[in-house]
């Protein structure tokens, strides 16, 4: 009984992290971030709503939501799939690590040859039976078992890439790891904690307009706009976020803007990176306060590109 409760207190000290591996990801710049953060979102501030439009593996929302006094917080995502995650743990994580435990330990009995046939047979259910899938109607036993899957494809594939094709089908091939970490229960229960409150939603980016109120902290990061033709990742859905979005994104940002006391902060790409004669960034945010981080560079063919770029970030304080 004594060590169940030590378990207990353990796990409720336990930080929540993301627990999906994300192209992309935001953890690196944490610290960059905490320097650049409204006032206002301190402990002292009166910013008590996040909002987070396109929510990836939030590293961000992690952050804040257990560093500052949030009250009330929205987050959104556009890829079915990943919502599906998030909503599977914050109603039902048990049956998540459950069904994530199982395959973990078959898993790691396996070979590795006989782990990538293991692999690419999940890989396939999963885009198998997608079309069945009801993503607007909870269920607990069909969320839990397809949050496990993605999961399970997100840590045992190439460079933890979330990827589609045309067809949503995710085509992202085995990773060939010695032992990785499928299950995380301690980070699962302390995610689902985290989530227990919170808007989960599945709309497109511009549903913040119907959510927003005043004296509230918005974080856009949306899918980078490519450096190039050939660095071009914006499909982890099947619908491609091109410069017409980047626009329509543009456009809810200065409405946003017109909201007292509404801070936010986005982040993208520095299109400079390739061509300093690019200022696609500085013209559609003409006006707004404009800084360049510099980024690691974690995915890239030529491992001689990888390595550290400048990334911007936009915002309106």
């Amino acid at each position: 009984m004594f060590i169940s409760n030590t378990n207990t207190m353990r796990e409720n000290k336990i930080q929540a992290r993301p627990f999906l591996k994300w192209a992309g990801g935001k953890g690196q710049l944490l610290e960059q971030f905490q320097l650049r953060f409204p006032q206002e979102l301190n402990g002292k501030g009166i910013i008590k709503r996040y909002y987070e439009p396109f929510l990836g593996s939030g590293a961000v929302f992690f952050w804040v939501m257990q560093n500052c006094k949030i009250e009330k917080a929205y987050i959104n995502e556009f890829n079915p799939e990943i919502y599906l995650c998030y909503v599977a743990i914050q109603k039902n994580v048990e049956s998540v690590i459950g069904y994530l435990k199982a395959l973990e330990k078959k898993y790691h009995g396996l070979d590795l040859a006989s782990q990538e046939a293991l692999y690419y047979r999940v890989r396939n259910k999963y885009n198998q039976t997608r079309q069945s899938v009801n993503f607007k109607k909870y269920s607990a036993e069909e969320y839990s078992d397809r949050a496990g899957m993605t999961i399970f494809l997100n840590r045992t594939c190439f460079n933890g890439l979330y990827r589609v094709n045309s067809k949503d089908k995710f085509n992202v091939p085995f990773g060939r790891y010695k032992n990785p970490t499928i299950c995380n229960s301690q980070n699962l229960r302390a995610v689902s904690k985290v989530l227990k409150d919170v808007k989960i939603t599945n709309e497109d980016f511009s549903v913040i307009q119907k959510q927003i109120k005043n004296n509230s902290f918005v974080y856009f990061d949306p899918p980078y706009r490519p450096l190039n033709k050939t660095s071009s990742f914006t499909s982890y859905s099947s619908n491609e976020f091109n410069d017409k979005e980047q626009g329509r994104l543009c456009n809810v940002f200065k409405q946003l803007n017109q909201i007292s006391g509404v801070k936010i902060m986005l982040s993208n790409s520095d299109p400079k990176n390739e061509n300093k004669n690019d200022n696609f960034f500085e013209t559609l945010y003409g006006g707004f306060r404009m800084e360049r981080l510099k980024a690691r560079r974690m995915i890239n063919c030529d491992a001689s590109k990888r390595g550290e770029i400048n990334e911007i970030l936009v915002m309106n304080y």
